[in-house]
């Protein structure tokens, strides 16, 4: 007998999969079709070296079996804690189809090659707020920042190289879980789970 509803299909298919990068790229794929905005929209939580954690939102810029890689700056509260504690947990959230990921496990800076690629695809005006930034710093008025995005277009008429701060990261899976949600709290959720991101995946069941 075939699943009747949607959430039905999806419990069958974690029920069925040994393999979470397959499972992800299918809802990802649902998630552009659905949401509204921003379905590569993930909170990237990040710690100290002594435990203090904090938490924002980013974008997921591509991912693969090697990891799901994302680019700040790299002089940033965040750049500063994932450099000290190269270990970091991604959580997206699509409303739309009541689903929810996990993703945690160390992490690797991208090398330059990449990170210049990626930076030279974007916007100029995002290119320009890049260097005008200084991320996680005071700021006096939103006036000095749009000041120093004009100097920024003043003193690179052409192409603007990318900031030496300027970085990317990919996280490399460890542990994977999916949540979708059913009736009553009666969700389906599997974690994935290896010892290192070479190794195989073991999966198993839990309460939601």
């Amino acid at each position: 007998m075939s699943a009747e509803t949607p959430e039905e299909r999806t419990g069958l298919q974690m029920e069925q999969s040994t393999d979470p990068l397959t499972l992800f790229t299918a809802w990802m794929a649902d998630a552009k079709a659905s949401e509204l905005n921003d379905p590569n929209a993930m909170s990237l939580a990040t710690s100290t070296q002594d435990g203090h954690p904090s938490v924002r939102i980013v974008l997921l810029k591509r991912f693969n079996a090697n990891g799901f890689a994302f680019y700040t700056n790299g002089d940033s509260r965040k750049g500063h804690e994932l450099r000290a504690n190269p270990r970091a947990a991604l959580c997206l959230h699509w409303k739309s189809l009541k689903r929810q990921v996990r993703i945690e496990g160390p992490l690797v800076e991208l090398p330059p090659e990449d990170v210049d690629a990626y930076f030279h695809s974007r916007h100029r005006m995002s290119q320009t707020g890049a260097w005008a930034s200084q991320q996680s710093r005071p700021l006096a008025s939103r006036e000095d920042l749009i000041e120093r995005t004009h100097e920024i277009e003043v003193k690179f008429p052409g192409e603007i190289p990318r900031p030496p701060y300027w970085t990317g990261f990919s996280v490399q899976p460890i542990r994977f879980e999916l949540w979708q949600e059913r009736d009553f709290r009666l969700h389906d959720r599997f974690l994935f789970e290896r010892a290192d991101p070479s190794a195989t995946w073991t999966k198993q069941r839990l309460y939601p």
